[in-house]
């Protein structure tokens, strides 16, 4: 479903990414980690067609991204870290506007409005302006926009950002009642969220990918009991330096 070539990025003197290739299969809900300024959000660019690779190749379902963006993005549900969410449009008004930009049939556009209203707990405020709401309920907006048009592949970057603990619990579900239906990218760095929606794991380093491993079979590679180990462990800490 998803399928990386050799992807490099430079931003002048600054090599982003570095030969990167990967393959994530229909159905894989793929935990995608590294520290700030890994390369994380550059790639997801790149592979939501936001972003051209300075060489390389992307293949969603079988298409290049870089030939055809639209044909792309139209199989692609994205969130990015912040979402780009129109602050004087109510929740229903942004939806609709989202569901039109993503071609869906206005016959069809209601229904699919009230499902992500449901499935992302926003009935309650669906008539508020997004500018009244709080951090958590933008947060489920950009995610009811990442899957209104019911994309083949979701990419999610900190999703759970914002969110209160019930909250998180809800978008855990919501991720892992469509496994095996849709193929999922996800970032975010709260570990213990991917150790329990992701079977596998992707982990980048400066612009590298050091490791692509089966959850189980990473966390016995390092003799880790948790994710957050093998992640300090292949990401020490410098001294004298913050990755804050």
């Amino acid at each position: 479903m998803i399928i990386a070539q050799n992807i490099s990025k430079h931003f002048g003197k600054i090599e982003a990414l570095k030969n990167i290739s990967f393959e994530i299969g229909k159905g894989e809900i793929v935990g995608f980690l590294g520290k700030n300024g890994a390369g994380k959000t550059t790639l997801m660019r790149i592979l939501t067609s936001y972003l051209p690779p300075a060489s390389g190749k992307v293949l969603i379902a079988g298409q290049d991204v870089e030939r055809n963006p639209l044909a792309i993005r139209r199989k692609i549900g994205y969130l990015p870290e912040n979402p780009p969410l129109y602050l004087n449009m109510t929740v229903r008004e942004y939806l609709k506007f989202a569901a039109r930009l993503k071609d869906i049939p206005a016959r069809e556009t209601r229904a699919r409005i009230d499902k992500v209203l449901d499935d992302c707990r926003l009935l309650y405020v669906q008539n508020r302006p997004i500018a009244q709401l709080s951090k958590g309920y933008k947060q489920r907006i950009g995610i009811a926009q990442a899957i209104i048009h019911e994309p083949e592949v979701l990419i999610l970057d900190e999703p759970t950002s914002g969110l209160d603990p019930a909250q998180i619990r809800q978008v855990r579900k919501l991720i892992r009642d469509i496994e095996h239906k849709r193929t999922v990218l996800l970032s975010t760095h709260i570990l213990s969220e991917i150790e329990q929606i992701a079977r596998r794991i992707l982990i980048i380093n400066r612009g590298e990918l050091i490791k692509d491993r089966p959850l189980e079979g990473l966390l016995k590679d390092e003799g880790a009991a948790t994710l957050e180990e093998v992640f300090l462990k292949l990401n020490p800490p410098q001294a004298g330096r913050s990755d804050d």
